[in-house]
């Protein structure tokens, strides 16, 4: 069967082992193409084709519910279930998103970006499903990482308290998140790899002892017990923990030998109440530089499949804040042995890998477990540690209960660095770093800063650590920098709470924070061509606001305009103008941000031309607000 011919998954049912082999090559073949050309995430697709085409071969996806986990493992899943023609718009403006959409297909049963959700879903789609009186099967897929999220353990504890509900697991066992896993719980599962299980289990067991001398069919108490301690032994290495915990556990299979595979649904599909089905991958399998660094080719830039090697840029770019920050941070806890960098499995992608390397024992890797990086941060604070949690602003969102009752109600000095804060581009709603100004700054006791370029970066580094009276978070946006001239060391700490005034005029206040202020020097020099003079302030700070600079500007010049890379409910503008009430300043304000709809998918270019948010867009927005007359100004981007 030719891929492109394939628009629905039942399409798989019948086909030979040979015939889904050819399928499984021609998904590997247009899933390195398509990422190699435009980008993506790479090898959790390709270690999960042969699991797929198995699973899907013993399922029927007109009435049956397949939930995938994180989402950048689904790949295979979009290309057989109708988007193999569109498959090259992957991750693209009005394209096929990178992660799983209900909108997008009736096959994404459920909508997933954040790690961890898939066995909450199921079992609540496996409970209405009882509840209703129907009988569809409900299929949730995680990867081993994700098992290290609470939220999945959660789960775990409440499907198997179920032995009436129906719900089968597969575990992608294939030691990854992004980072290599950590924790407990990854440990057991390596020593299931290295123990393959014993052959025989209680049934086989049960039907020779039968044949006996005086044993026959009674099958008395005594023998029972010798059948279940025997059944235990058979699954110590393997399932003990499931089936203690109420699963069925069916496993470990090879996840990459399609006729094991379908056997074991099969067979799994066959057993009442939670099954769990253990099945061994490999994150890239099939390209072998991928499978050689399970890390560096998680997600990949467009490149070069023959070689592997990323496509060089056109033009050299500034390094990206998430090295900034690293290579700070590491350069100062050299000499401060109190500091600790804290990642959630997301090392790399942080910047964290740099402390990582260098001073190993000042790092900790907590896994895919936000609140408990969170809790974690304000026991060590509570010690007299400089904990920095370094997580993308997105993913905080998990943590958000710890943040507040942990950490700010005891006025712990713990440093939040928040990545990807704002608009992220590709990886679409469940990625951009829309609201953590929002949800952060109405917490008591938090301070809150946004640096404008690299340089700044630095400052706010330090600022952080040395800041002793209490929590303070600071949000960098995604990608390079400005090119601003950085400092190897000697950097000073900001005043807290203080603006600068970058631009003067008197005609209209621009107040911009973080990576809004670049862009409002820019919309403020589009502005002066058309004869308005503004005056241009970097807040730095949201919390504390420097209402000393601000109020008295805005009251004189009368026209006040905020810029913010994140949504305006709540948001940095909303500061602004709630200071200005506060303080009897009534004056016209104009807050450009991103207003209360979701960011989709698109480069991050595209998203703030889409929200009006380019300085052409913005000083045109500005000049229909303000002024009277009316003005043509080029809008393109």
């Amino acid at each position: 069967m030719n891929l492109s011919e394939l628009t629905h998954p039942n399409q798989l049912h019948g086909l030979s082992i040979a015939q889904l082999e050819q399928v499984a090559r021609q998904i590997r073949e247009k899933h390195l193409e398509t990422i190699a050309t435009y980008g993506g995430h790479l090898g959790p697709g390709l270690g999960v084709v042969e699991l797929t085409l198995g699973l899907y071969q013993t399922l029927d996806l007109d009435r049956d519910k397949v939930l995938w986990d994180v989402g950048h493992q689904a790949y295979p899943h979009k290309l057989i279930t109708g988007r193999y023609n569109t498959f090259h718009t992957l991750r693209q403006k009005d394209g096929v998103a990178g992660y799983l959409k209900r909108c997008e297909s009736r096959f994404d049963h459920f909508g997933a970006g954040h790690a961890s959700t898939s066995i909450s879903a199921g079992l609540g789609m496996a409970l209405a499903r009882d509840q209703r009186g129907e009988d569809f099967k409900v299929a949730a897929i995680i990867g081993d990482g994700a098992l290290t999220g609470g939220m999945a353990l959660e789960a775990i504890n409440h499907a198997g308290h179920l032995p009436d509900t129906n719900l089968m697991v597969v575990l992608n066992d294939n030691e990854m998140s992004i980072s290599p896993n950590v924790g407990a719980i990854s440990r057991y599962l390596n020593k299931m790899r290295l123990s393959p299980p014993m052959q025989f289990l209680s049934d086989n067991l049960e039907e020779q002892m039968k044949h006996l001398p005086f044993v026959g069919d009674s099958w008395n108490p005594e023998f029972q017990r010798f059948k279940e301690s025997m059944k235990r032994l058979a699954v110590s290495k393997v399932g003990a923990v499931f089936e203690e915990l109420g699963f069925t556990y069916v496993g470990p299979v090879d996840g990459h030998n399609l006729e094991e595979l379908i056997a074991t649904f099969k067979e799994a599909h066959l057993i009442p109440g939670p099954v769990l089905v253990h099945v061994v991958t490999v994150k890239g399998k099939g390209y072998a530089i991928a499978e050689r660094d399970q890390v560096g080719y998680h997600a990949q830039s467009p490149f070069d499949l023959t070689t592997g090697k990323a496509k060089p840029s056109k033009t050299p770019k500034p390094p990206a804040y998430s090295k900034v920050f690293g290579n700070t941070l590491t350069k100062l806890a050299e000499n401060n042995p109190k500091i600790v960098g804290i990642t959630a499995a997301m090392a790399t992608g942080t910047g964290l890998d740099i402390l990582q390397n260098a001073l190993p024992k000042q790092y900790i890797d907590v896994g895919i477990a936000e609140q408990h990086a969170v809790t974690l941060s304000a026991g060590m604070a509570c010690e007299g540690m400089r904990p920095v949690v370094a997580i993308y602003s997105t993913f905080l969102q998990r943590g958000y209960d710890q943040v507040v009752h942990d950490v700010c109600i005891q006025n712990l000095p713990v440093f939040f660095c928040l990545d990807r804060a704002g608009i992220v581009g590709a990886d679409g709603p469940t990625h951009q770093g829309m609201y953590d100004i929002a949800y952060l700054r109405c917490i008591p006791n938090l301070t809150l800063m946004a640096p404008k370029d690299e340089a700044e970066l630095q400052r706010m580094v330090v600022t952080g650590i040395q800041h002793e009276a209490g929590p303070i978070a600071m949000r960098c946006p995604r990608g390079n920098g400005y090119g601003a001239p950085l400092m190897e060391e000697g950097w000073e700490p900001l005043p807290i709470g203080k603006g600068e005034i970058l631009r003067s005029g008197d005609d209209v206040l621009l107040v911009a924070y973080g990576s809004m202020v670049y862009p409002a020097m820019q919309t403020a020099e589009v502005l002066n061509e058309h004869g308005i003079q503004a005056t241009v302030i970097n807040a730095r700070f949201v919390k504390p606001l420097d209402t000393d600079l601000i109020l008295p500007l805005a009251q004189r010049i009368g026209q006040v305009v905020t810029l913010e890379e994140g949504c305006l409910m709540g948001g940095f503008g909303s500061a602004v103008v709630e200071a200005l009430v506060d303080h009897d300043i009534l004056v016209p304000v104009l807050r450009l941000g991103v207003p209360d709809e979701l960011v989709d998918h698109a480069t991050a270019d595209q998203s703030k031309v889409a929200l009006e948010l380019t300085p052409a867009q913005m000083a045109h927005t500005i000049l229909q607000k303000f002024n009277p007359k009316p003005v043509a100004i080029g809008v393109s981007a």
